[in-house]
């Protein structure tokens, strides 16, 4: 039996619209809508404007400060490019920041954004202003940036019971009941 490739070629698109309708109420807005990493850092700047900026260093093409080329920019691009760490988990940012803390993975100074385009890497000094943010800085951090990839969530501090109720004592006894 012979099959011509417009056949099978229209069985494959058939089976993907058929299998891929399943799928549709989990559409995402359009792709357009979300923001460029790219243009994230500017972001980060305007919700925690103490954030240190750190875009003192030279550009080697153009030999004048790269004032776009900020902590923020180079964090968000070692994140999402180097680390290839999904930018919208908590726990993915927390894994970034222990890298530039030393104590998740090892960070390399020619993979480092800034690396190819600034006269001097700013890695040293990225790691040292990380080190010195508290740990409350750090988490604002971290929460500014998920918050700005997860614009439909919003974070709420935990609610608390209306009627809060007392304590009571751990009942005794439960050891015995698995006999």
């Amino acid at each position: 039996m012979k099959f011509n490739s417009a056949l099978i070629s229209t069985f494959v698109v058939a089976g993907v619209i058929i299998f891929g309708a399943g799928n549709l109420t989990s559409i995402q807005p359009a792709v357009a809508q979300r923001i460029s990493p790219g243009d994230v850092w500017q972001l980060v700047y305007q919700q925690l404007p103490d954030f240190p900026k750190e875009n003192q260093y030279i550009s080697k093409e153009s030999g004048r400060v790269a004032e776009n080329n900020t902590l923020a920019s180079r964090l968000i691009r070692y994140h999402i490019y180097v680390k290839e760490r999904a930018p919208n988990y908590r726990l993915d940012w927390k894994l970034t920041l222990a890298d530039y803390l030393d104590a998740n993975e090892i960070m390399y100074e020619n993979t480092y954004p800034g690396n190819d385009t600034l006269r001097q890497n700013p890695l040293k000094g990225d790691r040292a202003i990380i080190s010195r943010l508290t740990r409350t800085q750090r988490n604002a951090l971290v929460q500014v940036l998920t918050n700005i990839f997860n614009p439909n969530t919003t974070t709420q501090p935990a609610s608390r019971p209306s009627n809060p109720t007392t304590p009571t004592s751990p009942r005794t006894g439960g050891a015995e009941l698995l006999k």
